[in-house]
């Protein structure tokens, strides 16, 4: 038995890719449940994409800041008649280990991995990138401060949307049966991934009130400190956040926090 034996935990990462999360939960005796707040989509128009990938050359620095950009952005490298190839030349930039994962499969090494897996910490880290261009594919909803950051430093920067981050319909059995649960306490823990998981979790089940009642036993996850501030901005409170912001470090932030309560 671990501290997670029997706890049951609320994954909001899209369907597509809570697959991870909940098999490291349940390796440690927890009991996933399923409640995707996001869906990824593609883009009606790829138009801008499609023409920063023609001109692929003029750039010095690739960065991906997820897994889904990654996705993205080589669907349409394939679209156009190119492949990993494309990129001989040119730096490429991870925030974290799952995106340079997603890098590697596709043959690239990513030339650097902040330390810290947020945006403040790749402009931080990256050096001087004074008058050199850069890509940025990512999702429609990302945050600014990365594309800001570097364009403080001296950076020209290209911000493109590769896909689109959409809230899920939060109609349905599924919101009908968690918010029951919620209701009568059988639900142990909720994580949040991503900011745009929180906002969508907080649109399809209010039970903020209840969350924040001391009485409540409903612990909050974060995966790391964007998230976190997203959560607290939307009224609820944050009982564990992960100290390295990946599945494995929220997994084990959980497990620990089990571990001390009563």
């Amino acid at each position: 038995m671990t501290s997670l034996t029997g706890r049951r935990i609320v994954v909001t990462r899209p369907r597509g890719q809570a697959a991870d999360l909940c098999g490291k939960l349940a390796a440690l005796g927890a009991i996933p449940i399923q409640f995707p707040t996001i869906e990824i989509a593609p883009l009606q128009d790829y138009t801008a994409l499609d023409q920063a990938i023609a001109r692929l050359a003029g750039y010095q620095w690739i960065m991906f800041t997820s897994v889904n950009g990654v996705s993205a952005f080589w669907q349409r490298l394939e679209v156009v008649g190119k492949n990993s190839n494309a990129l001989d030349g040119i730096r490429v930039a991870a925030i974290g280990p799952a995106t340079a994962r997603a890098l590697e499969k596709r043959g690239i090494a990513a030339q650097f991995i902040p330390d810290e897996y947020v945006a403040e910490a790749m402009v931080e880290g990256l050096g001087d990138v004074h008058g050199q261009g850069i890509l940025l594919p990512r999702a429609d909803i990302a945050r600014q401060a990365l594309a800001d950051g570097l364009r403080k430093m001296g950076a020209i920067v290209d911000e493109i949307a590769a896909y689109h981050t959409l809230i899920v319909d939060a109609h349905g059995s599924e919101t009908l049966n968690l918010r029951a649960m919620l209701q009568r306490g059988e639900i142990d823990a909720i994580t949040f991934t991503s900011a745009s998981t929180a906002r969508g979790f907080v649109q399809a089940i209010d039970l903020r009130a209840e969350i924040k009642n001391p009485n409540s036993k409903i612990v909050i996850a974060c995966i790391g400190p964007i998230t976190a501030q997203t959560v607290r901005e939307l009224g609820l409170p944050v009982d564990v956040m992960a100290t390295e912001y990946t599945m494995e470090g929220l997994v084990a932030a959980l497990a620990k926090y089990f571990q001390e309560v009563p």
